[in-house]
């Protein structure tokens, strides 16, 4: 009995009352797309994402044996096909570093602007790839930068202190030497297992001699 009442009291309101039925419209076409989008995400897209993920491997064998011009043309093939997708992204990045093993760095640098690999291990390498192609280039203010955005895009002991040594050297090119002998410094004061390596007190000295002259 409360049903029925409730159901027919629902009615008269829908009928009789604009705001609500504007309201339940609303409502409703909102769940719809909801419900559209998580049949999406579940039978479509997470679908076609599992699959993605196997579509760079033909792509980076070839590249793993230098053989560029075929792992070019795979890696196109995936990334055409599942652009958007996390195998078709992946594909576009090892796709762009085929490109800067033949020297052509503008159209790596375009390939690296447009892959999408927020939230991964890889995005803070594709900023600091996209540093060495302004670096190639001889942009090296534009470099410099994206090292630094690298070196904070994911802190650890290994890519940090990496990106932070060649933006020193690429501000040396530019004549920048505080800023190299602050980077050098860094390096050396924060990531000593890396500075070890590289001697890097010698390009702490370098760089702060050539900033007194």
């Amino acid at each position: 009995m409360t049903e029925n009442f409730s159901l027919d009291t629902l009615k008269n309101k829908f009928n009789n009352d604009k705001r609500f039925k504007t309201i339940t419209y609303v409502v409703g076409g909102l769940l719809v797309l909801v419900l559209a989008g998580l049949a999406y995400y579940q039978f479509i897209w997470k679908s076609t994402n599992d699959k993605s993920k196997d579509a760079y491997w033909k792509g980076l064998n070839y590249a793993s044996k230098d053989s560029t011009a075929v792992a070019i043309t795979e890696l196109t093939k995936a990334k055409k096909k599942y652009d958007g997708y996390i195998g078709g992204e992946i594909a576009q990045f090892v796709l762009a570093r085929q490109f800067m093993a033949k020297g052509e760095f503008k159209k790596a640098l375009k390939e690296l602007d447009e892959t999408k690999l927020e939230g991964t291990f890889l995005e803070s390498m594709r900023i600091g790839l996209m540093a060495d192609c302004h670096s190639e280039l001889k942009e090296y203010k534009k470099a410099v930068e994206k090292y630094v955005e690298a070196s904070d895009a994911d802190d650890n002991e290994f890519t940090t202190p990496m990106y932070l040594f060649k933006a020193g050297l690429n501000s040396e090119k530019t004549k920048e030497f505080k800023k190299a002998a602050e980077y050098y410094t860094k390096v050396r004061d924060e990531y000593p297992t890396y500075a070890n390596q590289i001697a890097v007190d010698k390009y702490v000295a370098r760089a702060s001699g050539k900033a007194l002259k």
